[in-house]
């Protein structure tokens, strides 16, 4: 029953990255200067690269997903709503401000 419970707080915990539905916008934090976090074709690194997004891209967070222990996020591009992936979650901050 122990194992049980502690899984369940881990999953919870792990999920509240992506808590507050669909619809929220984010921003790309911590990708790093000289690097690209990458928007890929689905929730894992197997799926293909679509686009690479530098820090301060605005995104729409649609919803998220767990894939061998890593929380992924489809999203949409703000400025070019067309365009979607999958994204880590452990790149993506809340935006500041008013929209």
């Amino acid at each position: 029953m122990t194992r049980f419970l502690f899984t369940t707080l881990i999953a919870l915990n792990f999920l509240a990255g992506c808590v507050g539905g669909a619809g929220d916008r984010v921003v790309v934090q911590r990708a790093g200067p000289d690097d690209l976090l990458k928007l890929r074709a689905g929730p894992g690194l197997g799926f293909k690269v679509i686009v690479g997004l530098p820090d301060g891209t605005e995104l729409v967070r649609r919803d998220c997903v767990t894939e061998v222990g890593q929380l992924w996020c489809r999203v949409s591009l703000v400025s070019a709503p067309g365009l979607t992936g999958y994204v880590s979650a452990d790149y993506l901050a809340a935006r500041q401000g008013k929209f």
